[in-house]
């Protein structure tokens, strides 16, 4: 399938809340054992969990493999109102 030049296009595979693929991320902002924070072309996403660690990096490709126990995924907007700005607030104290 053809995208149109500069159309956003992100794909995330997940098995068994073990293990998640996510293509389109331009950067990571911030990981650590329970919470991973990228940069995607669909906006800043969230991704939560115990015991997480980052199995493949490769940003030239756009790639991220993580790896651990998966809880949430949460994409980061304007939408969310006070939220988003109460996590950010709470992610670079």
């Amino acid at each position: 399938m053809e995208h149109a030049k500069g159309a956003k296009h992100q794909e995330i595979r997940m098995l068994n809340r073990k293990s998640l693929d996510i293509s389109g991320v331009s950067n990571v902002e911030s990981f650590d054992n329970e919470e991973f924070l990228l940069e995607t072309e669909c906006g800043f996403l969230t991704v939560r969990g115990q015991n997480l660690h980052m199995k493949n990096l490769s940003l030239d490709q756009g790639l991220v493999s993580i790896e651990g126990t998966i809880h949430s995924l949460v994409y980061l907007d304007g939408n969310t109102g006070n939220k988003s700005k109460g996590l950010f607030g709470k992610l670079f104290k």
